[in-house]
């Protein structure tokens, strides 16, 4: 269990907010930073080329007390065409840098968990794993998967443990610990859709009307009326009107363990997500909406992601975590530009999901931790690998000036829509069709949310790690089908809890419950 204070991390959290106001406003500056390599080899500026030469002797000359090694990076994602020619162009500057060269290793998103989890199992050799804790990042920490980061950030992580908002590393701790390290990123989070706003004003339909779930019911109908061929509402695993991201539930570490505060709420009683009534009120709208023909009739086992489903051109909605500009990064990635909008339907809030809600780990099967520790840490620093790896290879993938950044005709081939898993998000170029104020926006959405009573504190699973295992099994059996409307709600709900009580699942809250009361008393 996390020992930090929820006041002590609540003044890291506001102290996050001029942090990200610096990274923000001194982004534009990082070319002339000396610790960071921020010009690609091939257009380093007259003024800046002395510096850069200088920089590439220091590296190589580090990097030659080095053996060569190759990283494996496994993270969730589509396979990109050109990944190739992105892993060529990365591994001609890792080697300069750390004589390192890489391999990247995107799983599709609707295959992610069981495949991680059968490379865990098969103790696989890989060396940096995505992880968060909507991921099972604490059942994994528990498996042995992840290190100990400690002696790893000391030796080559100080970049990070200084950029990083020390919020961050405090909130995303298991037992005192960190497994992962942080994308530095947006703190507050909310949920909502994206959809497709150039069909709206087609329609005539009247989105700022819409504030909840419920009023979703309408404008679904009239775009199922006048447009057939077109799913209203796609939804799976993961990505419905039950995400955590949606309902606001905080489960006080790994989402994958059962109990469950409400992140809007003062309410400290942990309890099981079947006795939570917004949660149950919730899977009945979303039956009703599949029984109404709104949602695809595949929801429950398709393996095709919401964004490509978007990007399939025959989708009105889906549900999103968001955050300013959402739907515009969405609809650069999807060539959706300016064809889409975002609503927010649920209050702001901040908790410790959101410090771990993102991060990299460095596998216990890893050839050379150290080195995969330099390389994360250039995520967060190097503003040239940083952006090469989210965007690809200047020239080719997109044209730059200064800071906005457009996407040339071959950016299909290389649009991973991956940038708030890897590194340092400020250090990201801004789409021209983004707001230019992107990074003041993120400051301000991060101004003055709902703080969850449940901040600081991580669920250490370990004494009921057989219910925990056990529980898992049956959520796959029960909780897509439920949480995407594809059965009946009365009936299937009372067989889930049964089975679910019968793996012990109240004892699995009993002891999240004890737990927590403890911390709340250490305030």
């Amino acid at each position: 269990m996390v020992k930090a204070k929820k006041s002590a991390l609540l003044l890291m959290v506001l102290a996050l907010t001029s942090s990200m106001a610096l990274a923000a406003c001194g982004s534009k500056d990082d070319d002339k930073e000396t610790k960071t390599d921020t010009t690609t080899p091939a257009t380093t500026t007259t003024d800046d080329s002395t510096k850069t030469d200088d920089k590439k002797d220091d590296a190589a000359g580090a990097a030659s007390d080095l053996k060569p090694y190759k990283l494996v990076m496994v993270y969730p994602g589509g396979a990109q065409p050109d990944e190739a020619k992105i892993e060529d162009a990365m591994n001609k500057y890792l080697t300069e840098k750390i004589n390192a060269t890489i391999d990247l290793q995107p799983i599709d998103w609707t295959a992610w968990e069981d495949k991680v989890n059968l490379m865990i199992a098969s103790r696989d050799p890989v060396d940096i794993f995505f992880t968060a804790q909507w991921t099972k990042y604490a059942v994994n920490v528990a498996k042995n998967a992840f290190l100990d980061l400690a002696p790893y950030l000391d030796k080559y992580g100080q970049d990070i443990k200084t950029e990083l908002d020390p919020a961050y590393l405090e909130g995303s701790k298991i037992d005192g610990k960190n497994y992962g390290v942080p994308t530095n990123k947006e703190l507050a989070a909310q949920g909502g859709i994206v959809y497709r706003k150039d069909w709206a004003d087609e329609l005539g339909i009247d989105m700022s009307a819409v504030k909840t779930i419920q009023d979703l019911d309408a404008v679904f109908a009239k775009v199922k009326a006048a447009k057939p061929e077109v799913t209203p509402l796609y939804l799976l695993k993961g990505e419905n009107f039950d995400a955590h991201y949606f309902g606001n539930f905080d489960a006080l570490g790994d989402t994958s363990i059962p109990g469950i505060i409400l992140k809007d709420s003062t309410e400290t009683t942990v309890k099981a997500s079947y006795d939570t009534q917004r949660y149950v009120d919730t899977l009945k709208i979303t039956r009703d909406f599949f029984n109404k023909g709104y949602i695809n009739s595949d929801a429950a086992t398709t393996t095709t992601m919401n964004t490509d489903a978007l990007k399939a051109g025959n989708v009105f909605a889906i549900t999103s975590s968001l955050k300013p500009g959402k739907d515009a990064e969405l609809a650069a990635s999807t060539g959706l530009v300016g064809k889409l909008a975002q609503i927010e339907l649920n209050e702001k809030t901040v908790s410790t999901s959101e410090t771990s809600g993102s991060m990299l780990a460095i596998s216990t099967t890893s050839g050379d931790p150290d080195r995969a520790m330099m390389f994360i840490n250039l995520l967060h620093t190097d503003k040239y690998l940083n952006n090469l790896l989210n965007f690809g290879i200047e020239g080719d993938h997109f044209n730059r000036d200064g800071e906005i950044i457009t996407p040339t005709d071959n950016a299909k081939n290389y649009s991973p829509g991956a940038a708030w898993m890897f590194g340092n998000q400020f250090l990201n170029y801004v789409l021209n069709s983004e707001a230019p104020d992107k990074w003041d926006q993120f400051k301000k959405f991060n101004e003055g949310p709902k703080v969850s009573p449940g901040l600081g504190f991580v669920f250490d699973s370990e004494p009921v790690k057989a219910e925990v295992s056990a529980i898992v099994n049956i959520d796959r059996q029960y909780q897509v089908a439920l949480e995407t409307g594809s059965v009946d709600v009365d009936s299937v709900l009372a067989e889930y809890k049964d089975k679910l009580i019968k793996a012990g699942v109240e004892k699995v809250i009993a002891e999240k419950q004890k737990q927590f009361d403890a911390f709340l008393a250490s305030k």
